[in-house]
């Protein structure tokens, strides 16, 4: 990239952004960007549902059961380093050039596992994989929400990020045909999984090449010129296909800006953690509590259906579709909520009220009421409330952090829950299925304590950030109080 001359500017691109009627090209950028979360949740559920597969030796990789495990644990890892990595990288270099690049790695990462033929290259591939997926999280968060009208950052926001449990669904059922051993050899169903994710993944990269970069992040970055031709753009393609013109944004929308190159890892954290402690507080008990739920129960309902209620191993995989759908659902159907009633009310509601339904959840399971349907069927009602929660902690550490550490924000929030609630959450969940009905009950009520205690921080410490300009929830760092047009 060429080098720009850094200077002070005063621009109103942020309110011209958030003017913007909703149009065709917005469609172009949800589906640019977020695409990308049916591929998250198409990876895991494929190495949950063919670790059967995986442990037999027709299966060409012959791993163990443990080596399961650490492929779960692998992948879970390089989320987390690709997420803190690839975060920096897009604060430092821009939302476009890091989302295409960690896409590349997903794709590259996900075809070469398809032709692992021993568990240290699968490994390798998997941890790869995961760190593509994890660089995703925070290069596409960010992007959204900087190119998304405020009035409808919320649902949108909400939709795509509940797009991963369309991925979920589909994989589940994709694995029940690729493991059918009279349709396809047993070392070639698992092989072409992964190609078929690859092909996905190539799709939506070819669409991501229409997304542009953000605005915001331009003019911050001494791209202020290009920025405004963007927009420009942005506004002309928006006047066509609406067919009106766009009003004129007021002189007192515009900012003043200093513009800088990049933000340190210690302005990034002193940021976070002196400046907005209660914010940096909030975002880690909702990251916690929904990854620690999610991760312990996703982990294990298929040992807890086999081995506690004695479900079929072929029948089990098939309880994930409607659990993925009410995953969908919720997001999808309460998303609007959020900009309309509030972020505080609906994101403490998500959690609370998932929290106190699951409660009852393990009330009823210990008392041995629970059939292995009418489990699922709590699950779903669980989830339905939960993913909405869940899906708004990512759009709540993206709307109340600085634009110069939205994307490394998202990224630290990710890999901290990620970390914990991947590794705490199945560990402990893995022992109490080994123990018992009344073992995994309580551990449907520590989940529900972290995520009932989650809604309650938001209670108290939650931002109304619905409606409301990115710029107006947490203030640039490069903002100056300087009156002065110094560069128009």
């Amino acid at each position: 990239m060429a080098t720009h001359e850094l200077k002070t500017i005063r621009t109103n691109i942020p309110a011209r952004m958030d003017r913007l009627p909703w149009s065709k090209w917005h469609w172009t950028v949800v589906i640019g960007l977020g695409a990308v979360w049916i591929l998250d949740g198409l990876e895991v559920t494929i190495v949950g549902a063919l670790s059967s597969r995986l442990t037999e030796k027709s299966s060409g990789l012959g791993l163990t059961t443990g080596d399961i495990g650490l492929a779960a644990a692998v992948y879970v890892a390089g989320a987390c380093v690709g997420a803190l990595v690839f975060g920096y990288l897009t604060d430092r270099f821009g939302r476009k050039k890091l989302f295409m690049i960690t896409l590349g790695v997903y794709l590259l990462a996900t075809v070469a596992t398809a032709f692992s033929f021993t568990p240290l290259f699968f490994f390798v591939c998997r941890f790869f994989t995961g760190a593509g997926i994890g660089g995703e999280y925070s290069a596409i968060n960010s992007a959204i929400d900087e190119l998304v009208p405020a009035k409808r950052r919320g649902v949108v926001d909400l939709a795509i990020n509940g797009s991963y449990w369309l991925g979920t669904a589909f994989g589940a059922m994709l694995t029940v045909f690729l493991l059918n051993t009279a349709i396809f050899a047993p070392a070639l169903g698992w092989r072409l999984a992964f190609g078929l994710g690859a092909v996905l993944g190539l799709s939506i990269l070819l669409v991501r090449r229409n997304v542009p970069e953000s605005p915001r992040w331009m003019f911050i970055h001494g791209l202020d010129r290009e920025a405004e031709h963007e927009v420009d753009d942005i506004e002309r393609q928006v006047e066509d296909d609406v067919g009106t013109s766009l009003e004129k944004v007021a002189d007192d929308k515009s900012i003043e800006i200093k513009q800088r190159r990049s933000t340190g890892f210690g302005e990034i954290a002193r940021v976070a953690v002196l400046k907005y402690p209660k914010r940096f507080v909030l975002g880690l008990s909702l990251f916690i509590g929904q990854a620690f739920l999610y991760n312990a129960v996703f982990f294990t309902y298929a040992l807890v259906l086999t081995k506690l209620l004695h479900v079929p191993d072929d029948v089990a995989p098939w309880a994930l579709v409607p659990i993925a759908a009410g995953n969908f659902l919720g997001p999808v159907l309460l998303g609007r909520l959020f900009d309309t009633v509030g972020r505080k009310v609906m994101i403490s509601l998500s959690y609370i009220g998932s929290g106190v339904l699951l409660v009852a959840t393990g009330i009823l399971f210990d008392s041995r009421v629970l059939d292995a349907t009418w489990l699922t069927v709590c699950w779903v009602v669980v989830f339905f409330v939960a993913s909405a929660g869940a899906s708004a902690a990512y759009l709540t550490v993206s709307e109340i952090f600085p634009m110069e550490t939205r994307a490394m924000a998202i990224a630290f929030f990710y890999a901290v829950g990620t970390g914990i609630g991947g590794i705490i959450g199945p560990l402990l969940f893995g022992q109490f299925v080994s123990i018992g009905i009344g073992a995994v009950a309580i551990g449907y009520f520590i989940g529900a304590g972290l995520m009932i205690a989650a809604g309650l921080v938001e209670v108290f410490l939650g931002v109304n950030a619905e409606n409301t300009s990115l710029e107006d929830v947490a203030e640039p760092l490069s903002k100056t109080d300087s009156p002065q047009n110094a560069n128009a």
